[in-house]
């Protein structure tokens, strides 16, 4: 079966129980997560050899970050170790109009300052057919960044699909920043994943008619943001989420593939959400999942949208839904009733 390699940071994530805010909070519940984790998890529960490349220190905060995701099946032979800490960040969910908020205490991490040579891509990539990285890895870092186009020039040598979630984060770096390294990569993705605001934030790049703020999105719109970004960078196929905020509880939840001047979008569902930290990779896992299977354009925007709804309504980052459960959602059974 088709192996996939996901490279990034996965850190210690803690949050106050429930919906206290961070100033309520007496303790805190302790996950562990990261951008391209989350994804390797998806696509282990959905039975695709997955293996996550990173490094953690040698002590036992970082054997558990290794361990949280061992236990889904993902392939954590490729995690070095080494450094002082591993990275951690805050999360204090939103609710109603009081957004969700992020904290990040990760300076120094483990991955952070691993060096470029470190990583053997060569013996990663045996039997990989696809490789996964997000914006988030290459703005750890000049080390970092160095990395991830080692990766992606090995990957390309050997044939390997590259898939990437810009995911801009702006407390890691500067839109300037994220422009000039973001757009070296790019030329080596065949798949990229974004949302309403990346494509703007890094590359300019917007859709017309659109209001973030007010949760008013123009899919037409968006349709010329993917032909933008397919045609300055040569990617095959631009998957962007669609998400209509009505508040920090309630959104509208849609997605669309582009390919060559055609277009598919997926039903859109009005969720209510319990976590909203790992949605977007959800559905990274989800297309890609997808994709690997041969699915149609079309099949594969509905499946990666419903398996990111779902994910909408699990505790932490990780989407643990099964493929069959995503199937039953994208086929239209979305009641919710127990199943007995």
């Amino acid at each position: 079966m088709n192996k996939i390699v996901c490279f990034g940071e996965i850190m210690l994530r803690l949050n106050p129980p429930g919906y206290l805010r961070f100033v309520q909070a007496e303790s805190f519940e302790a996950s562990y997560a990261g951008g391209e984790a989350n994804v390797a998890v998806s696509l282990a529960n959905y039975g695709v050899p997955a293996a996550f490349v990173t490094k953690v220190p040698k002590h036992e905060i970082g054997q558990s970050a290794v361990n949280a995701v061992r236990k889904y099946g993902v392939d954590t032979s490729f995690m070095l170790r080494g450094g002082d800490r591993l990275g951690a960040y805050y999360v204090e969910k939103g609710a109603s109009q009081r957004a969700s908020k992020v904290i990040y205490d990760r300076a120094g991490s483990a991955i952070a300052l691993a060096k470029p040579g470190e990583f053997n891509w060569a013996e990663i990539f045996e039997g990989a057919t696809w490789f996964h990285f997000t914006g988030i890895t290459p703005a750890l870092g000049e080390d970092a960044a160095q990395a991830c186009m080692d990766a992606v020039k090995a990957a390309k040598e050997r044939g390997i699909v590259v898939s990437c979630d810009i995911n801009y984060r702006n407390k890691l770096w500067t839109r300037e920043q994220a422009q000039e390294v973001m757009s070296k990569l790019m030329p080596y993705v065949d798949v990229c994943i974004s949302n309403e605001e990346d494509a703007h934030d890094v590359f300019g790049i917007s859709a017309a008619g659109t209001d973030i703020e007010k949760g008013e999105l123009s899919l037409e719109g968006y349709a010329s943001v993917a032909k933008q970004l397919s045609e300055r960078f040569g990617i095959s196929k631009v998957a962007i989420t669609l998400r209509g905020s009505l508040s920090a509880s309630d959104n509208k939840w849609s997605g669309m593939l582009y390919e060559d001047g055609s277009v598919c979008f997926a039903p859109e569902y009005l969720i209510h959400i319990v976590d909203r930290v790992g949605g977007g990779d959800s559905f990274g896992g989800g297309l890609i999942y997808a994709m690997m299977q041969g699915y149609s354009n079309q099949d594969a925007i509905n499946f990666a949208t419903a398996a990111s709804c779902l994910k909408h309504a699990i505790e932490q980052d990780f989407n643990l839904m099964s493929v069959d459960e995503v199937k039953a959602l994208a086929a239209g059974n979305a009641s919710g009733r127990v199943q007995r």
